[in-house]
């Protein structure tokens, strides 16, 4: 889920700073130019794990400043393809889940990577799915009974794979509204999507993925059906 990416740059200091140990100041620096952002095709910056170069401090024409030449290592948060990790539930519509880490919140899981059957409950606002249902299509689904739904519920914890990441370099600025029309709150939620620097494509089709509250109940209920199998061993 986190990597170093090595990055060169050239960092000032501020004549306020020149007291500090010069590698403090420049981490400081340096933290406060890249950590929260997002650099294309390396990932959203954390924070600096230690200097590899620095050269000596330079002082141009006209600012005070004093400039450094240096080579660091940034730790950068970007999953690999296929690498399972936790994430909350932020929200969820007709088209998918889009989940959260706490610091990143633009992982998202699309319909289709959902496991199968399933389909969205408009009232519930969350998707649901029914094991080894011959039913397929969502209005099917709709119309059983609850009681027979594992819901993904709002704010839980999942269990996804990665199955992609996209970096993507849109122009700055609101949304445009076209024909004057406005954006409802699903409209906007795509929109944001859309134009996320970077964002994250998880899947929960498969076994063992999905709400770790499932796979816990099925592990209890699985201990509970083995607790008489075994067989009793008799003294001497």
């Amino acid at each position: 889920m986190f990597q170093l990416a090595i990055l060169k740059d050239t960092v000032p200091i501020h004549p306020s700073n020149f007291g500090a140990p010069p590698e403090d100041a420049l981490i400081a620096e340096i933290n406060k130019k890249y950590a929260n952002r997002v650099l294309h095709n390396v990932g959203l910056c954390v924070c600096v794990l230690d200097l590899s170069q620095a050269g000596e401090g330079r002082v141009r024409y006209g600012d005070g400043l004093l400039w450094y030449k240096v080579v660091f290592r940034l730790v950068v948060f970007r999953p690999f393809e296929s690498e399972v990790i936790l994430a909350r539930i932020k929200s969820s519509d007709k088209d998918g889940i889009r989940l959260t880490v706490g610091f990143f919140d633009d992982l998202f899981i699309p319909a289709q990577y959902l496991p199968k059957p399933s389909a969205f409950d408009p009232t519930e606002r969350s998707h649901f799915w029914i094991p080894d249902s011959p039913l397929t299509t969502p209005s099917e689904l709709l119309a059983t009974p609850k009681e027979g739904r594992l819901y993904i519920e709002p704010a839980e914890t999942l269990r996804v794979r990665v199955e992609k990441d996209v970096f993507c370099d849109d122009e700055p600025g609101p949304p445009r509204v076209m024909d004057g029309a406005a954006l409802d709150v699903e409209d906007k939620e795509k929109s944001e999507r859309r134009r996320a620097g970077y964002w994250v494509t998880c899947s929960i089709a498969e076994q063992g993925l999905g709400p770790v509250s499932w796979w816990l109940e099925s592990k209890m209920e699985g201990e509970e059906d083995g607790d008489g199998d075994g067989d009793e061993i008799g003294e001497g």
